[in-house]
């Protein structure tokens, strides 16, 4: 059986000491590939590093909402061109907009469109964060569709509400997963992980945050976690352990472009 973790952050200080047997135990686990996310270009370095050590690792670039505040015209060509620079790099973000924790909404909105703008030029997909602002990301991708065609993207650690979810799988977006699934009061994420089309879902861990049950009690999650997502989602959908991880792992492929 092979999992893909579609939303990693494996070059945070909390895997420095031991990534080395956290990789041996995704590869336990039957993780083949890893979407590492990027929360600002400075990163870039340390998970291009991490790629090259670990050539499993597919990764993005981009600047994540809650920096929209560093943006400037040369990080706009900072990210095109790191985006350019090799075919590890498998989507743009994460991107998006996050009104829980901040209220710059007009900058966020402008980050947000010139990264969509980023991908559609390299035909990239985008990884979205959208925390308490489905809506204007929704009217965001709906003119940026009717202006540009199509958008390959995905909503990450999704925790929108079912008419939500439909609103995105219009758009043709994949909808991810991560840990929150497992949380036995998460009701309104479980209700989107059982509409979601099985040729539109992911599975991701976003770690090292949200470890799922039953690891939720420590403090750092990490890539083998996955298959706790998987088996949720499973169990949700009333599905074989083994049909949502080959579904998932067939979805990643196609969306960041991983041989099969």
């Amino acid at each position: 059986m092979q999992l893909i973790d579609s939303h990693v952050h494996l070059n945070f200080d909390v895997f420095e000491p031991d990534i080395e047997a956290v990789r041996s135990r995704w590869q336990e686990a039957g993780v083949v590939r890893l979407v590492h996310s990027c929360v600002e270009p400075e990163e870039f370095a340390s998970i291009q590093g991490l790629a090259h050590r670990f050539p499993e690792i597919g990764f993005a670039v981009g600047l994540h909402p809650l920096d929209a505040d560093k943006w400037t015209a040369e990080m706009n060509q900072q990210i095109l061109s790191l985006a350019r620079s090799g075919s590890q790099v498998v989507a743009i973000g994460e991107t998006g907009l996050d009104f829980y924790k901040a209220d710059n909404y007009q900058q966020q909105r402008m980050v947000f469109e010139a990264q969509l703008a980023i991908a559609t030029e390299l035909d990239l997909p985008v990884i979205i964060h959208c925390r308490e602002a489905a809506a204007s990301v929704r009217e965001i991708l709906q003119k940026w569709k009717q202006r540009n065609g199509s958008i390959k993207g995905v909503m990450h650690c999704w925790g929108g509400t079912a008419e939500e979810t439909a609103w995105f799988l219009d758009l043709g977006l994949y909808i991810s997963f991560s840990g929150t699934v497992t949380f036995k009061n998460a009701k309104q994420i479980q209700a989107s992980a059982q509409i979601v089309k099985s040729d539109r879902l992911l599975i991701e861990t976003d770690c090292p945050f949200l470890a799922p049950v039953p690891k939720r009690g420590e403090r750092r999650n990490e890539p083998a976690y996955v298959r706790y997502v998987a088996e949720a989602i499973a169990n949700l959908r009333g599905e074989t352990l083994e049909a949502i991880a080959a579904q998932t792992t067939k979805n990643a492929c196609e969306l960041f472009g991983f041989a099969t």
